[in-house]
């Protein structure tokens, strides 16, 4: 197939950056070559390129064909086979080049978390072609204006800008300086090839080594090769989850914790206050990326996040937290930064979260559930896991029956969601399964969780559905509906072919679904108009919620409707592969942070249930009993990180 022509756009979409990363942090790389979003040398640092939530002055590194006014998209643009790293070609009247841009990973891959990169390779590909790099570098989120001094290294000249407590050494041509920024402008021929390397590292420390660009290309094509090569789904939509695979591998930081998203304050809605913070370590997210990457054959991943928990955790989870820093960080304070003025002016631009203090009952059935999958697929069993789990339990036992604020994290009153309450019985269910495993459990030990199982079960059964509507609602004594619904067969909690479970498939693609038949999370204002989750305005469809949809389509026999819905899911994508947390429907671009580890780990899922459905209509199952737990055998599918037997 050929590549496609990427089109030149008066202004710069969410969808038109590409991602390249070390796993320790990333950069997102403008179609038009420019970096505008960096942030070193963590996910959660502060960012030194911030030119995407303000303006060129905040910060940027735009490498790409002499332009005046506008610099134009290139013409064509690619992820290097399966890796992160993209290549950028334009056809000038001069003649064509390449850019390839990437963050070093693989052999010496500590470096890349003590002195992170940014590598630029330029080729002349024919002609001759007037190129400018054009660099300002402003840590701080564009806040801070670093000195610019020069060095020497072995007859090579290297720029350096400081600004306590980092440096960024820039190393290729001769950059002049000039209002505190860095520029360089060059011609490039057939054949020829110039290179950049931009390296962070303490500013107290000494000068950073000079490392082959043309070597860490090589160990880098390595790594994301082989990696991707282990993927073990080679079903029909096998490139589109590879990807997928390939941006959660992205998100995981080396010491286990996992990011949301690399952005902050990408907007839900455009000139809207929904800008948050994804630069965290949510244990739901990390737990549903855990598991997405354990269907897909890949358990170290597992174990690192596992040694990351029970580092974060310690030994009980009576104080556990909704999300952490990256290095298992509690306060997340959330600040507003009035000095950027936000992507597309939709303020305000915020940093921390304060969601990091919510009660969200559902983390512990997520995380049980990967731990589950992470032992299904491979990673053995350990005393310290065992342990967290039967924290886990005992946290939930005492929480349950409590209001909280859901998995959707509003901001408006506590109440008794109906998915908080499932999941709270996913948590007991997986650490009854887990513990019937090990030799040492009791027989009495076991009867307690199950009763606590049962009675989890008969409460929302009782309590969150609605026979009138026929479909669980959203909170216990509420009429709203809830995307989160979609999860109650995924989980097993019933079986996709009960009554209450096909009326709630039903109520949802008729009352939140859009006109494309994309889901919303949950209605955001009342009959009345009055908002209901604290926060103004409204938002786009949620992407994940859309793909388990297809899921629960599938799951109910509608395979072919699935297959149309995800389809057109896919289709969001930009041309990288790449999906935020939402589509606006009504503008038809994508919103919010980006690339969304939700939305992608979801694309995995409804790939794999779609694998496993083929074209047969669903076998009837048997209901099942109030607290029973769902059949189980070698093989199962754990679908959007959660386990439900195959079509």
């Amino acid at each position: 197939m050929p590549t496609p022509v990427f089109p030149r756009r008066s202004r710069s979409l969410i969808e038109d950056h590409g991602l390249i990363g070390s796993t320790a942090t990333g950069a997102l790389v403008r179609d038009d070559g420019t970096i505008n979003w960096l942030c070193l040398p963590r996910f959660d640092s502060p960012a030194v390129f911030a030119a995407l939530l303000g303006t060129e002055e905040h910060g940027l590194w735009r490498l790409g064909p002499t332009a005046d006014g506008a610099h134009p998209a290139a013409d064509r643009r690619r992820y290097r086979a399966d890796t992160m790293v993209v290549e950028h070609e334009w056809d000038t009247p001069g003649g064509t080049v390449r850019v390839v841009d990437f963050m070093p990973i693989g052999t010496g891959a500590s470096e890349s978390i003590r002195s992170p990169q940014v590598v630029r390779i330029v080729e002349g590909l024919s002609g001759a072609v007037a190129m400018t790099s054009m660099l300002r570098a402003r840590p701080g989120y564009g806040a801070v204006t670093p000195l610019f001094t020069r060095t020497s290294h072995n007859g090579a000249a290297r720029l350096c800008a400081t600004a306590h407590p980092g440096s960024y050494w820039l190393d290729g041509p001769f950059h002049a300086v000039a209002r505190a920024s860095a520029r360089a402008d060059f011609t490039i021929t057939a054949g020829e090839v110039v290179t950049f390397t931009l390296t962070w590292c303490t500013s107290y420390h000494p000068t950073p080594d000079l490392r082959s660009p043309r070597t860490a290309l090589a160990r880098t094509t390595a790594f994301w090769t082989d990696w991707a090569s282990r993927c073990t789904y080679q079903g029909p939509y096998r490139k589109a989850v590879v990807r997928s695979a390939l941006v959660l591998k992205a998100l995981c930081h080396p010491g286990g914790g996992i990011v949301a998203a690399p952005t902050t304050s990408l907007p839900e809605q455009i000139g809207g206050e929904r800008n948050w913070d994804y630069r965290y370590t949510w244990l739901r997210d990390a737990a549903l990326t855990i598991t997405a990457l354990a269907r897909l054959g890949y358990t170290s991943e597992a174990e690192t996040w596992l040694i990351w928990l029970l580092g974060t955790l310690g030994r009980n989870a009576a104080r556990m937290q909704i999300m952490y820093g990256l290095s298992g960080e509690r306060d997340l304070e959330e600040q507003e930064l009035d000095h950027l003025p936000g992507y597309e002016n939709s303020r305000p631009v915020r940093i921390g979260n304060g969601a990091a203090g919510q009660l969200q009952l559902d983390v512990a059935g997520e995380v049980t559930d990967a731990l589950l999958a992470a032992e299904d697929a491979g990673l053995g069993p350990s005393n310290g896991a065992d342990t967290l789990l039967r924290a886990l339990a005992r946290w939930t036992e005492n929480r349950w029956q409590n209001p909280d604020e859901g998995i959707w994290e509003v901001r408006g009153p506590r109440r008794h969601f109906v998915h908080s309450k499932v999941m709270a019985w996913v948590a007991i269910d997986r650490v009854i399964t887990l513990l019937r495993r090990r030799p040492t459990t009791t027989a009495d030990e076991l009867a307690h969780w199950e009763q606590l199982r049962d009675r989890i079960h008969a409460d929302v059964c009782e309590r969150g559905y609605d026979p009138e509507r026929n479909t669980f609602t959203q909170y216990y004594g509420g009429r709203e509906l809830d995307a989160s619904l979609l999860l109650i067969p995924q989980v097993g909690f019933l079986p996709p072919d009960d009554k209450r479970v096909i009326g709630t498939i039903e109520a949802i693609q008729r009352e939140l679904s859009t006109e494309d038949g994309f889901v919303l999370r949950y209605p955001t204002h009342d009959e009345s108009g009055n908002n209901v989750d604290g926060l103004s305005g409204h938002e786009g469809a949620f992407l994940a919620c859309s793909f388990w949809l297809a899921d629960n389509l599938a799951m109910i026999g509608r395979v072919q409707e699935a297959r149309e819905l995800f389809d057109r899911l896919l289709a969001l994508r930009s041309d990288l592969g790449l999906l935020a947390e939402e589509w606006d429907p009504r503008l038809g671009r994508q919103v919010g942070n980006f690339p969304q580890a939700f939305s992608h780990l979801a694309l995995v899922g409804t790939a794999l249930r779609l694998a496993a459905c083929g074209g047969a209509r669903l076998p009837a199952q048997r209901a099942v009993p109030a607290g029973a737990p769902p059949e189980r055998e070698q093989g199962t599918l754990t679908v959007a990180g959660v386990r439900q037997r195959g079509c």
